[in-house]
């Protein structure tokens, strides 16, 4: 969970989010692949939702996988849920911040052990918290 206020408007959300932001977490738009700047950062931290700040990763949890988004092996308890998604003529899972529900990205079983799931993410949904800072 969060102790930041979660929007209850939609101009709030527009207000509080960029564009991009916005796009990715209110109209589960996707970013570019290779565009986001989480996608080669591998620093010790936790990385939160950028529309709430209720911490959905750890870094351990993150590696290379090359798709062009910052990709976990798994998501902390409780952080996220699961929808189908059935945009784009695909059979797929969404992942949505489980407190504030934005948009966060998509969950493959083509991860690493010892779960076995990427979970595919925009870096514009995420906001990464250094655990050196």
């Amino acid at each position: 969970m969060s102790d930041r206020e979660i929007p209850t408007s939609d101009a709030d959300w527009r207000e509080e989010l960029s564009d991009e932001q916005y796009r990715v977490l209110r109209e589960a738009g996707t970013e570019r692949p290779f565009s986001g700047e989480y996608v080669d950062l591998f620093e010790d931290g936790s990385y939160r939702c950028a529309g709430c700040g209720a911490e959905l990763f750890d870094s351990d949890t993150k590696f290379e996988h090359g798709c062009g988004w910052p990709s976990f092996s798994d998501a902390n308890e409780g952080a996220v849920e699961f929808r189908e998604d059935h945009s784009h003529g695909m059979e797929r899972v969404e992942v949505v911040c489980a407190n504030c529900e934005g948009h966060l990205g998509h969950v493959f079983e083509d991860g690493p052990e010892p779960t076995g799931e990427r979970y595919c993410i925009n870096s514009a949904a995420l906001e990464f918290d250094d655990r050196d800072q």
